[in-house]
C-alpha cells in the first residue's frame, strides 16, 4: 500500500525521515534514536517498533525511557525469529513509531514481505515513521556495490520509497574512523572484526560506498531545488553546483574547448559537463559532422552529455539552453575569424555571449587556430543591424572614395575611378545585400559624374563614350551586386540543409545507441527546437502515447505546433513560434517518430507470434524426443507378449511371470509418458482443468509411491502426518510428487533415502524432497525445468525430460511453486510450496 505522494493530490499520510547511511557501523541507529529523544521531550508521543542494536552498549542504552512495543514471534525451518508487529503498532497508533532496518525482508507469517511495505501501511495509517537505510541496500545501486565490494546484496529497498520521504539525513563517516570503531568492538563481536576489516570494510570499499551515498543524497537535493524553482517560478540561475557548458561548432579548436571545460566541471566536486551544438540556418565555419561526432565521444568519455539546438541566434540559443539547464559557466572559444572579417561583421557571437551572459560566467578559450578563418560567407541572412549598415555603406563609402580619388585624379585615370567606385558597390553587396548596393551604385554614378567626368563639377556629359562609360559602370555594379546576392542566398539555403542534415544525423545516432527509440526521438526534438513539451497523441481518442516535458517552462504565451505522425498519430509541440524553415526539419522528425511506431507495432505483432512459434518449437521436440521413448516400452511389452503367445517355446511358470512383469512394466512406463505429454499439452494450451480439494499429504503420498516403478526405493515420509492439509488436486498432486520423487531417486547416491518433509509457515504448506545427489549448480537450477532438456544429458535415450516441466506447471496451476534448494552437507532439495487448505481470506485492504 504506497502513499500518494503527487503534487496536488490532496492527501497526507504520515511523513517519513531516512537516515541513510554508506555502511554498517555509521551510526543510523543511534542518530534515530537520538532524534525519538529529541521529540519526546517536546511533548510527541513515541514508540519503537523494532531497533535492531547488534549488541551495541552505547545504542542499547539510548533505548532507556522510550516504549518498545513488544515484538511478533515467527517460526521458519525449526527456528525462532522476531519481528515488528504491524498490528500492534497500528493499534497503539503513535505519533511517531521507529523502525530499523528499512530493507529487511520479512519472515514469512506477516501481510508483507518487505518491512518498506510496513512502513508503507503505517504511513497510509497517518503516523510518522522513522527509519534507517544503507546506500547498498538501494535497488538502483545492488549491482554497482556487487562491483566494488563483491558481496551480492540480497536485501533491497526500490529507490522511489526512499526517495519520496519528506526527510533524508545522510550520517557519513570517514572509513578511517568507522574501521577505528570496528577495532575498539563499537560496531561487531570480538571474533568477527578481523574477517570484516579485511573483507568488506575495506578502506577502499568504504571510501566507494560514501561516495555512492554523497552523490545520491546530492541528486536528491538537487531533484528538491529544481522542484522549488519551478514551483516559484525562479528563472535565475542558483549557483548551487557547477555546471559547465561547452560550446561546439565543429571546428578544429573543439577538442581543446571539451578538454578545458572539463578540467572547470572537475575543480568542484559534483561538476557537470554539458556541449552544446547550435545548429543554425547560415552555418558555421568549418562545421563538420564528423569532427562533431568524434567531439561527442569525448565528452561521453569525460562524462558529460552532448545536445544538439536549433537556433538562428547563436549566442540567444546558447543562453537559453544554459539557463535551462541551471549552468554556472559558459566555455567558447576564442574566433577564428580574421581582423577583415571582424571588421565587415562586427562583433562576433564570443562577444555577444559575453554582453548578454548576465549571472552566468563566459570563459573565452585561445586557441591555435584563433584569427585563421575566413572571409565571411556571402550572402547569409542579414539581421537588422547588417541591414542598417549596409545601407549606411551604400551612402558613405561613395562620398570617402571620392575624397580619396579626388586627390590623385591627376595620377589616375576616369577608368581606374570607375573601378574603384566598382570595387566599392561590391563591398557594399557584401555588406548589406542588393539593395544597398544599388543605393551605392546610384551614389557613385552621382559622383563619378560630378567629380570626374568632363565638365568636372557639373551633372552634364560633354562626351559620348562618356555616357556609355557611365551607364556600363552601372549596370556592371547592379549585375555584380544581385550575383553576389543571389549567389549569398544559395550559399545560405546551403548552410541551412547542412544544418539541418547535421541534426538529423545526431538524431539517428542518438536513437540508434538508445534503448527505447520513442522517448528519445520525442526529447531529442524538444531539445533540438528549444520547445517546452513534446507530445505524442491518438488522432482517434486524444490519448497521449508518449511526451517528453523540459525542466522550466517559459511565462510567455505558449503556441502550439501540430504535425500528422502517420494515420493514426499527431505530434504536438508546445514553446516558441517555430519558423517555416524548422517545420521542415520537424516534418522529418515526425518521419522518424512514425517509424518508431510502427516498429513498435511491429514488436507487439511479433510479441503475439511468439507463443504461436514456441508451441511449434515444442511439438518439434516432442516429434524429436518421444521417438525413443514410445517405442522402447512399446518394443518391450511387445516382446514379452509375443514371447508369451508363441506355441513353439513352453515357458516355466517363472519365466512367464518375469515376461508378464516386464510387458507390464512397459505399459506403465508407456502410460507414464503419454499421461505427461497430454498433462503437458493442456497446459500449454490452457485447457488444464483443475479441482481444488482438500487434500492430505499422508494419504497422497503412498499413491505416488506405488505409481514408481520401484515402489519399494528408499524414501522416507518425515512428518507428513502432522503437516496441515493443502488446497490442491489429488491426482496432479499425485503426479507432482511422482516425477520430483522420480528424479531425487535417479541421482540419489547409493544406499542413501530420500527424504519427503513437510512443514507449515504461514498460509503455505512447503513440501520438501532432499537427496544426497551431486547437487545442481545455481546457473542449471532454471534449466532444469525446460521441457526436453534433461541436466548433464546429450541425448533422450533416457527419458524425455518433462518431469520437472510439468511438475513445476501443475504446481503452479494449483498455485503454488517448485523450487531447487542446496541441501546442507550435499546434494539436492526440491522445495514444493502449495497454498494451505485452512488459510484465511486476505484482508480487504490487500
Amino acid at each position: 500500500m504506497a502513499r500518494d505522494l503527487t503534487p496536488g493530490a490532496g492527501i497526507r499520510g504520515g511523513r517519513l525521515r531516512v537516515y541513510l547511511g554508506s555502511a554498517p557501523g555509521v551510526g543510523k541507529t543511534y542518530r534515530m534514536l537520538d532524534e525519538a529523544r529529541r521529540r519526546q521531550e517536546r511533548g510527541s508521543d513515541v514508540v519503537v517498533g523494532y531497533i535492531e542494536c547488534h549488541g551495541r552498549r552505547r545504542t542499547e542504552d539510548m533505548l532507556a525511557g522510550l516504549e518498545v512495543l513488544p515484538r511478533a514471534h515467527r517460526s521458519y525451518r525449526d527456528a525462532e525469529f522476531e519481528e515488528m508487529d504491524l498490528d500492534a503498532v497500528l493499534a497503539r497508533r503513535p505519533s511517531v513509531v521507529l523502525v530499523d532496518e528499512l530493507a529487511h525482508t520479512n519472515i514469512p507469517g506477516g501481510r508483507h514481505a518487505k518491512r518498506w511495505q510496513d512502513v508503507e501501511e503505517l504511513l497510509a495509517a497517518g503516523i510518522d515513521v522513522i527509519t534507517t537505510v544503507n546506500i547498498q541496500h538501494l535497488e538502483s545501486l545492488n549491482d554497482v556495490v556487487r562491483k566494488i565490494t563483491g558481496i551480492p546484496q540480497r536485501e533491497t529497498v526500490p529507490d522511489e520509497v526512499v526517495r519520496r520521504a519528506d526527510q533524508i539525513e545522510l550520517v557519513d563517516m570517514a572509513p578511517q574512523a568507522l574501521r577505528r570503531r570496528m577495532a575498539h568492538g563499537n560496531v561487531y563481536k570480538a571474533e568477527k572484526v578481523d574477517a570484516a576489516l579485511s573483507n568488506y570494510f575495506r578502506v577502499g570499499n568504504l571510501t566507494a560506498l560514501r561516495e555512492l551515498a554523497l552523490l545520491w543524497v546530492a541528486g536528491r537535493v538537487d531533484e528538491g531545488l529544481r522542484d522549488y524553482r519551478a514551483s516559484h517560478k525562479i528563472d535565475r540561475v542558483w549557483e548551487t553546483r557547477e555546471r559547465v557548458v561547452v560550446a561546439l561548432t565543429g571546428g578544429p579548436e573543439g577538442e581543446t574547448l571539451i578538454r578545458r571545460a572539463a578540467r572547470i566541471a572537475d575543480r568542484t566536486a559534483g561538476g557537470e559537463l554539458l556541449a552544446v551544438h547550435v545548429s543554425r540556418s547560415d552555418g558555421l565555419a568549418g562545421a563538420s559532422s564528423g569532427a562533431l561526432a568524434q567531439q561527442r565521444q569525448l565528452v561521453e568519455t569525460l562524462g558529460g552529455s552532448y545536445h544538439v539546438v536549433i537556433g538562428d541566434d547563436v549566442p540567444t540559443a546558447l543562453l537559453a539552453f544554459a539557463r535551462a539547464h541551471d549552468a554556472t559557466q559558459l566555455v567558447l572559444g576564442t574566433s577564428r575569424r580574421g581582423r577583415i572579417n571582424r571588421f565587415l561583421t562586427g562583433p562576433g557571437t564570443g562577444q555577444t555571449t559575453v554582453d548578454a551572459s548576465e549571472d552566468i560566467d563566459v570563459h573565452m578559450v585561445t586557441h591555435e587556430f584563433t584569427g585563421r578563418g575566413r572571409l565571411p560567407a556571402l550572402g547569409r541572412r542579414h539581421s537588422r543591424r547588417r541591414t542598417v549598415l549596409g545601407y549606411a555603406a551604400g551612402l558613405a563609402l561613395p562620398w570617402l572614395l571620392t575624397a580619396a580619388l579626388s586627390q590623385a585624379h591627376h595620377r589616375i585615370n576616369l577608368t581606374t575611378d570607375a573601378l574603384i567606385f566598382q570595387l566599392g558597390v561590391v563591398i557594399v553587396a557584401l555588406l548589406g545585400g542588393a539593395m544597398s548596393a544599388l543605393v551605392a551604385a546610384l551614389v557613385a554614378s552621382v559622383l563619378l559624374n560630378y567629380y570626374f567626368i568632363p565638365p568636372i563639377h557639373s551633372l552634364t556629359i560633354g562626351e559620348t563614350n562618356n555616357i556609355v562609360a557611365l551607364v556600363v559602370f552601372a549596370a556592371i555594379a547592379l549585375a555584380v551586386s544581385t550575383v553576389v546576392d543571389h549567389a549569398g542566398r544559395l550559399t545560405a539555403r546551403a548552410a541551412r540543409a547542412t544544418a539541418e542534415a547535421e541534426t538529423l544525423s545526431t538524431l539517428a545516432g542518438s536513437v540508434l545507441r538508445g534503448a527505447d527509440a520513442l522517448p528519445a526521438l520525442l526529447e531529442k526534438s524538444r531539445t533540438a527546437f528549444g520547445m517546452g513539451a513534446v507530445a505524442l497523441l491518438s488522432r482517434t481518442d486524444g490519448e497521449v502515447l508518449a511526451h517528453s516535458e523540459g525542466e522550466h517552462q517559459d511565462d510567455g504565451p505558449q503556441e502550439t505546433t501540430e504535425v500528422p505522425v502517420g494515420a493514426d498519430a499527431v505530434l504536438v509541440l508546445t514553446g516558441r513560434r517555430l519558423p517555416a524553415a524548422d517545420q521542415r526539419v520537424l516534418t522529418a522528425f515526425a518521419a522518424h517518430v512514425a517509424a518508431a511506431l510502427e516498429r513498435d507495432r511491429l514488436a507487439v505483432v511479433a510479441a503475439e507470434v511468439e507463443p504461436i512459434k514456441a508451441a511449434d518449437r515444442m511439438r518439434t521436440a516432442l516429434l524429436a524426443a518421444v521417438s525413443h521413448d514410445l517405442r522402447t516400452p512399446l518394443a518391450a511389452a511387445r516382446a514379452s507378449v509375443g514371447s508369451l503367445r508363441s506355441p513353439d517355446v513352453e515357458f516355466s511358470p517363472e519365466d512367464q511371470a518375469e515376461l508378464l512383469a516386464t510387458a507390464d512394466e512397459s505399459l506403465v512406463k508407456l502410460t507414464r509418458l503419454v499421461d505427461n505429454l497430454l498433462d503437458m499439452s493442456r497446459l500449454q494450451a490452457g485447457a488444464l482443468t483443475l479441482h481444488l480439494t482438500e487434500t492430505h499429504l499422508d494419504e497422497i503420498l503412498p499413491r505416488a509411491l506405488d505409481s514408481l516403478p520401484d515402489p519399494y526405493a528408499p524414501v522416507q515420509p518425515l512428518d507428513l502426518d502432522t503437516a496441515p492439509a493443502v488446497l490442491a488436486d489429488p491426482p496432479l498432486l499425485e503426479r507432482v510428487l511422482a516425477n520430483v520423487i522420480t528424479n531425487a531417486l535417479r541421482h540419489n547416491a547409493p544406499g542413501a533415502p530420500v527424504l519427503v518433509t513437510a512443514s507449515h509457515h504461514a498460509e503455505q504448506v512447503e513440501i520438501r524432497v532432499i537427496d544426497r545427489g551431486p547437487g545442481i549448480a545455481p546457473e542449471d537450477r532454471d534449466r532444469v525445468f525446460l521441457p526436453f532438456q534433461r541436466l548433464g544429458d546429450t541425448d533422450n535415450t533416457t527419458g524425455v525430460g518433462l518431469g520437472l516441466a510439468l511438475s513445476r506447471g501443475l504446481a503452479e496451476a494449483m498455485g503454488g511453486s517448485l523450487e531447487v534448494e542446496d541441501t546442507p552437507g550435499g546434494g539436492t532439495t526440491m522445495l514444493l510450496t502449495l497454498p494451505a487448505a485452512t488459510r484465511e481470506e486476505p484482508p480487504a485492504h490487500e
